[in-house]
């Protein structure tokens, strides 16, 4: 009966599971530095580890079609829940102890690799349970959810710990945080359980292991089969290669002592400007970017897509070269830029959609793509810590502007496999 009132109206579980597919990404991502950095643990340290940690968000293709082997995708979402819920409350656990940064860093692997596959289900439970039309549908609360825990951790958490912090002292407000973290999700994980649609019947009879992955290879070796493959995987790369280099730095920059270049700016400061007024601008140029692509074509959109995606980084070079102290033009800069990240992030998104995945094999394509994706984030994160160290916040932001020229050239000569709908209007 539940499962019939949950196919009726997706509402019931698509704003929820998408929010709690973003947060354990979020929380790695962009939180866990803020909290490393208030124990003393240097930038460059900061930003390897937390960059490493997303690396299974990448690798997450190579192991789904192991899970098409046992189990309902339900099964695997409500897991990978339970267990994100847990391993953010043993962290919260470990902060305490004298030498926590190893164990937290061993925690939160167990945590990237339960949020990537949980992201792996999720998606085949939306793509199983709704048809094509209510897929496009929900596709708005998908996107908007899974942004509002971008809102939640960067803003509302954020916020909150330097809140707590005033009152508690640095260790118990994020020993808090986290154990809030753990709560949320184990919540979801036990509502998840009793409203999410299976996703499809409970898998009982497969091929060997051996088969499984045979099948695997071929679904790989085709991708790299594809005419412009290299120049496509060269371009999703170097598309959010500025992006990659900064993401860590920025909210570290905003922390920052003045003395050190940054913006001295206090953590309820950073959730306000960073994690509330950035991501709300985020939603609205994603919106006002899709509609810019109906009315160009992608193919004409492309590369002002490009230049809008990455000249707006150029404000937090300005940010460091004038450390201004006017809360409106730091607020302003900052939505700006995620304004821009915003419009033009959705050109990537088509294009892997549209030119890289089509074929028989689409789903499995989208996926390597925006894996590719997402590994362009974070190689670049992996070394940007030790590139800030070295030459501070200010030349930082400006070598950054100049590690965008191959996205440009790029995007400039990038060829299209499959004709853009819009030439033919």
């Amino acid at each position: 009966m539940e499962q019939a009132q949950t196919k009726k109206s997706p509402l019931w579980w698509v704003p929820s599971a998408y929010f709690a597919m973003g947060l354990p990404l979020i929380l790695i991502n962009l939180v866990a530095p803020l909290m490393f950095n208030d124990f003393g643990i240097s930038d460059a340290q900061v930003a390897f580890w937390t960059s490493l940690l997303i690396l299974p968000w990448s690798l997450k293709p190579f192991w789904s079609p192991l899970m098409e082997m046992y189990k309902t995708k339900k099964f695997f979402v409500v897991t990978t829940q339970l267990v994100s819920g847990i391993s953010l409350a043993i962290i919260a656990m470990a902060l305490p102890l004298p030498n926590f940064f190893p164990y937290v860093v061993a925690i939160m692997t167990v945590l990237a690799f339960s949020g990537a596959t949980h992201d792996i289900a999720l998606d085949g439970v939306y793509i199983t349970e709704l048809d094509k039309t209510q897929q496009a549908q929900f596709v708005g609360w998908q996107g908007a959810f899974y942004n509002l825990a971008k809102v939640t951790a960067m803003g509302g958490l954020v916020y909150l710990a330097g809140v707590l912090e005033n009152k508690l002292g640095v260790l118990y407000a994020w020993v808090i945080i986290m154990l809030l973290c753990g709560l949320l999700l184990t919540v979801l994980g036990l509502y998840h359980w009793r409203v999410l649609p299976t996703g499809g019947a409970e898998a009982k009879q497969h091929g060997t292991m051996g088969e499984t992955m045979r099948e695997t290879w071929g679904v790989i070796v085709q991708f790299f089969q594809k005419k412009y493959i290299w120049i496509y995987i060269a371009w999703i790369v170097f598309y959010r290669f500025t992006e990659g280099l900064v993401i860590k730095i920025v909210p570290l920059f905003l922390k920052a002592d003045t003395a050190v270049q940054g913006l001295g700016l206090t953590k309820d400061e950073i959730g306000l400007y960073y994690g509330t007024f950035g991501v709300v601008a985020f939603i609205v140029g994603s919106i006002l970017g899709g509609y810019f692509i109906s009315w160009r074509g992608l193919k004409k959109a492309i590369f002002p897509l490009c230049c809008i995606f990455n000249i707006p980084f150029v404000v937090y070079a300005m940010l460091a070269l004038y450390q201004p102290e006017s809360a409106f033009l730091v607020c302003g800069a900052i939505v700006f830029e995620y304004f821009s990240y915003g419009f033009g992030f959705v050109g990537l998104t088509l294009f892997i959609m549209q030119q890289v995945a089509p074929g028989k094999h689409q789903m499995a394509h989208y996926a390597f793509g925006s894996a590719l994706a997402n590994l362009g984030v974070m190689l670049p994160g992996m070394i940007s810590g030790v590139i800030s160290d070295a030459i501070g916040y200010e030349k930082f932001f400006l070598w950054a502007l100049v590690s965008a020229i191959p996205a440009f050239v790029l995007t400039w000569f990038l060829p299209f496999t499959y004709p853009d709908p819009q030439e033919n209007k």
